[in-house]
């Protein structure tokens, strides 16, 4: 009966005690105290907790970074990979940080580049090469270790394709540099990708920045969010190219893009049931023209994407790619569009193109003006 007493009063107190211990190691990271999270609306793909005196821990996917503000020294149980600030002399392999780091005033903190002058659309990107402030120092593939040591490299940024040349990351390691492998193309909402400007902005003390210039620029995106269009009344859309050979490369079936257009009040006409989907990481894939005609010849709308083949001015422009065009619904009724080349490059544009597209499926693109990314084939 004693027993039975002990348990019955005491085993709860010993739960809670040890709930508390729990706690307080829940609350550890590295050994140090988490006072906070992040706050992230739409990014996934990474997290930050905020720790005392400064201290921040930095999770992708299964990489972890100890950002340690300047001044204050290394934990000594830290297990993390450490950088340090302040962050400077960075080497962006990946082309998407680029526009991010510009949007929040800093580009001078980046000062190499694996992207040469004649492949950036970006005016202030192609400015900065010009006066010599960003260099490009060879494919990521195939870096210039000696100009990441000789500038005093702070941080190397990878998209995840350096995982295709594991010995590069390596090298740029053993030579003390820190590498972070972005992963902004993996997020599963396209606002995600243009969020990981808060990351870059808590890199170099400019969080403040990211968070009022991402709270700036989805303001109309909000607003769209907030209406509910019925699948009926949804235009059908198709997003495409016509590749050197003459075959269609579309978007698959759930990558951003069509997330981008069901967000902005269409309907992206390709399914995944009627598509042989390749099993890879590519986000598009070239289909024949026929199947091409057979699915989007009735759609209401064609955006034509001009990232690979150019832009196109002329309706008579995608009818010398294929003759077959005129027969589109589309295209009879003078409702194809195509993209600028700085549409993918601007990371920070994601919801300026939602609003673009919103504005062309409700009707209100006459006055052109008023879009950023797209513009209407005469």
């Amino acid at each position: 009966m004693k027993r039975f007493l002990f348990l019955f009063v005491c085993l709860p107190i010993l739960l809670i005690l040890n709930g508390c211990h729990a706690s307080e190691r829940s609350a550890m990271i590295n050994g140090l105290h988490v006072t906070g999270q992040m706050q992230l609306d739409y990014a996934a793909e990474f997290s930050v907790d905020y720790c005392e005196d400064g201290y921040c821990c930095i999770h992708i996917g299964e990489d972890e970074f100890l950002l340690v503000p300047e001044g204050k020294p290394i934990p000594e149980a830290n297990q993390m990979t450490v950088i340090q600030q302040p962050v400077s002399h960075i080497y962006a392999a990946s082309s998407a940080v680029m526009d991010l780091f510009d949007a929040i005033g800093g580009l001078d903190a980046v000062e190499m580049t694996s992207t040469d002058y004649n492949n950036w659309s970006l005016p202030h990107i192609q400015e900065a090469m010009q006066n010599e402030k960003l260099l490009f120092i060879g494919k990521y593939s195939a870096p210039d270790y000696e100009a990441l040591l000789e500038s005093d490299c702070g941080l190397a940024i990878e998209n995840t394709m350096i995982y295709h040349s594991p010995a590069v990351k390596e090298q740029i390691e053993f030579l003390g540099i820190p590498v972070l492998v972005e992963r902004s193309s993996y997020e599963s909402h396209p606002l995600g990708r243009m969020e990981w400007l808060k990351l870059y902005g808590l890199l170099l003390g400019k969080e403040d920045t990211a968070a009022q210039y991402f709270e700036e620029r989805t303001a109309d995106f909000r607003e769209i969010l907030s209406q509910d269009i019925p699948d009926a009344e949804r235009p059908t859309v198709a997003f495409f190219s016509i590749t050197a050979n003459g075959s269609v490369n579309i978007r698959k079936p759930g990558d951003y893009i069509s997330q981008m257009i069901r967000i902005a009040g269409g309907n992206y006409i390709f399914r995944a049931e009627d598509l042989n989907i390749d099993e890879n990481a590519l986000s598009t894939m070239n289909i024949q023209m026929e199947t091409f005609y057979q699915t989007a010849k009735d759609a209401d709308i064609l955006i034509y994407n001009s990232t690979i083949e150019g832009e196109l001015a002329k309706i008579d422009d995608l009818l010398q790619k294929n003759s077959l065009f005129q027969e589109f619904r589309a295209v009879q009724n003078h409702n194809v569009w195509c993209t600028g080349q700085n549409c993918f490059q601007q990371t920070t544009g994601a919801a300026d193109m939602i609003t673009d597209l919103n504005r062309i499926f409700t009707g209100q693109a006459a006055d052109i003006s008023r879009l950023t990314y797209l513009h209407q084939l005469q």
